[in-house]
């Protein structure tokens, strides 16, 4: 009975790494995420006739070449736009997670 509880316990050592799994969890949207906000691609002016004067207006940043194109902060109250040039680029809700892009693209086999 020993034996066969200690080779069914080194076959089971052996291979166990074999049959281990990762799970990739995928944050649940936050309620502050599914509030209405601007969307890539919008200018600044369409983003200010739908949303309103920003509560704060951040100073450019860069713009120094084509490379390296002046990027704006609007704040808002929940959120903080972002335009390269005139053009929003992301929103950001402060404390949560990034979005994650081709979710699709994750899951396969």
């Amino acid at each position: 009975m020993h034996k066969i509880f200690l080779l069914t316990a080194v076959i089971g050592l052996t291979f166990a790494p074999a049959l281990r799994a990762d799970v990739l969890r995928m944050p649940e949207p936050d309620t502050a995420a599914t509030i209405e906000k601007p969307e890539r691609g919008m200018s600044q002016a369409a983003v200010r006739s739908r949303f309103g004067e920003p509560l704060k207006r951040h100073a450019p940043v860069g713009g120094g070449s084509p490379e390296r194109p002046p990027i704006t902060r609007w704040d808002y109250s929940g959120y903080s736009v972002f335009f390269e040039n005139s053009t929003v680029i992301d929103v950001v809700i402060p404390g949560q997670p990034a979005p994650v892009h081709h979710v699709d693209e994750l899951q396969g086999g």
